[in-house]
């Protein structure tokens, strides 16, 4: 009986198969991947989506043989490249392999270029290094690569170092280091986490669009669903080393089947559940009007060289704003849109080149050393980096109670221990973590520890700048709730700083957005999402990669004003 032929499937590029990778440290043996298995075909897409510690990333650099051994240890496993065992590979050919046939980019494009050596150099060194590529003139290839990338004036710019890029652009410096021998598989360990929305938006439409060019396969590892969900054909969901569900993208999204991935889906920012529902707005009216900044202007003079002259940067022009009492005001933008600048003027972190900031009607810029302190009492801030806002020396209880020992009228020291166990309890950790110090802890529970800090001086404002950015997405909800939380509980404003404007949504009752140093639109948080009215927040707006399904099997990824669409395997 003669019937339909049953369809070929392509063979993998890769394959992992049961992969376990662990680590030899002073607390015993931790098993980082256990069992992990997945696979990416020719010219596909697989995202490997999961928190910090899921085994992503040590899965990533087992696949480049970067497991330093020891610690390390791949205890068992296949990794097939082309039905090859890498792990059966001496060290040349692995060398062979890695960079010509696959290649990776980092997420801290900064920790991976040489400071001391111009980008073009370092990316001409790859044809040095390998004279079998082909290449007669590597400086003029080197060029040819940043151009390709999107790198303006690469002629001038290959002579620069990595310091004197953007961080989207050395991301983009990366790229071309990775793409310079044409590798068949481009390994992506959270390429695009640190970065603005727009940026993200760009270097995600760079490696589409390279990878289309080029016809490889890509390995995406991040821990950002909407990144996923918009460049994927499949995604693979990692937990605890394993991997925990996999398939087609549109599949894992919309019908997950494994509970964490449904958590996941359900912290993601923007959805209901996720951080809550949008902030309508308070009545301002009645209540008091804590700060209050009015033109306030900060010029930096950068120093001139021999090829160059000094000159004069603004970075906050003529701005102005004011919060309540039990508000929270958002303001977004982008890197270097002078936002962080603003909340350290207040605070007299830096100083005001001009305008004024009133702190419950008294002037901040001419307070004295005793009103200042009094004033920072209560109002706090939590930055971006827990880790380098945390003493490392100090244990949890130290880290407390260094604004009673700065203030020692806040609290009899008698009375330290009972208020450490309570305010580690209030942001959710165990009385008995003040004994630790901040390195036993993960980033979640030190921005954790950071706003227990922040609440021991009782303040009525805290500055929040990019205090979640850098967290995964369930942590980040979770920091958020905490937040929200401690609001309600302690009728707490906040000034909310970051760049992701899914998350302020459902956290800001009105938001500021800035751009180059100045206040370009203000309003409700409703009105800001509902009805920007400014290019640059609906350009903001339009930038934030979400999911947007439409009919069929295909999928799209909407960056402003350009889309990218593709049809999804059937497989």
């Amino acid at each position: 009986m003669s019937g339909a032929s049953a369809p070929v499937l392509p063979t993998p590029v890769l394959e992992v198969r049961g992969l376990k990778v662990g680590f030899h440290t002073g607390r015993g043996y931790v098993r980082a991947v256990d069992g992990a298995s997945f696979h990416v075909d020719p010219g596909e897409t697989l995202a490997i989506l999961g928190e910090s510690g899921s085994g992503k990333s040590v899965s990533a650099a087992a696949i480049m043989n970067l497991i330093d051994s020891p610690p390390g240890d791949i205890a068992e496993g296949q990794i097939l490249f082309h039905g090859h065992d890498l792990l059966d590979m001496n060290e040349e050919k692995r060398r062979l392999i890695n960079g010509e046939r696959i290649a990776m980019i980092f997420q801290d494009p900064l920790a991976y270029l040489n400071p001391v050596y111009s980008v073009g150099w370092q990316i001409a060194e790859v044809f040095r290094t390998r004279p079998n590529a082909g290449v007669t003139d590597p400086w003029g290839e080197a060029v040819r690569l940043l151009d390709r990338v999107g790198i303006p004036e690469p002629s001038e710019r290959a002579r620069r170092y990595p310091h004197q890029f953007s961080g989207g652009q050395r991301q983009r410096v990366m790229i071309a280091m990775a793409l310079a021998l044409r590798p068949e598989l481009l390994v992506a360990d959270e390429p695009t986490t640190a970065l603005d929305v727009t940026i993200q938006a760009q270097i995600l439409e760079l490696l589409k669009s390279l990878q289309a060019e080029e016809g490889m396969s890509l390995l995406l590892i991040t821990h950002d669903l909407a990144v996923a969900a918009n460049i994927a054909d499949r995604i693979a969901v990692m937990y605890r080393g394993e991997v925990v569900e996999e398939g087609p993208a549109r599949r894992v999204l919309e019908h997950p089947e494994h509970a964490y991935t449904k958590r996941l889906i359900a912290a993601e920012p923007g959805r209901a559940g996720g951080l809550g529902t949008d902030r309508q707005g308070q009545m301002r009216e009645e209540a008091e009007v804590l700060l209050q900044a009015e033109h306030l202007v900060k010029d930096y003079k950068l120093p001139g060289g021999l090829f160059r002259r000094a000159r004069l940067v603004r970075a906050v022009r003529d701005a102005g704003f004011s919060i309540a009492a039990g508000e929270t005001l958002g303001i977004v933008g982008e890197s270097g849109s002078g936002k962080s600048t603003l909340a350290r003027l207040l605070l007299r972190l830096d100083e005001a080149t001009g305008g004024h900031a009133f702190y419950r009607g008294r002037d901040i810029f001419a307070m004295d050393e005793a009103e200042l302190s009094a004033m920072r009492c209560r109002v706090q801030m939590v930055f971006q980096d827990p880790y380098g806002s945390l003493n490392p020396q100090l244990t949890v209880a130290a880290i407390i109670a260094e604004s009673w020992e700065i203030h020692p009228q806040l609290l009899p020291k008698a009375e330290w221990s009972a208020r450490i166990a309570e305010l580690l309890q209030m942001v959710g950790l165990e009385p008995a973590h003040a004994e630790r110090y901040p390195h036993q802890f993960s980033g979640g529970q030190r921005q954790r520890i950071a706003i227990a800090r922040a609440l021991a001086s009782e303040p009525e404002l805290v500055i929040c700048d990019e205090a979640v950015s850098a967290l995964d997405v369930s942590i980040q909800a979770q920091i958020i709730d905490l937040l929200a939380g401690l609001r309600d509980r302690l009728g707490l404003a906040y000034i909310f700083i970051t760049h992701d404007l899914p998350v302020v949504r459902h956290f800001a009752d009105r938001i500021l957005v800035m751009k180059d140093g100045e206040v370009v639109e203000e309003g409700t948080t409703v009105d800001i999402f509902e009805r920007p009215q400014h290019p640059y927040t609906r350009a903001l707006l339009a930038a934030s990669p979400r999911p947007k399904w439409t009919a069929g099997d295909e999928h799209e990824m909407v960056f402003g004003e350009e889309r990218l669409q593709r049809s999804l395997p059937t497989r």
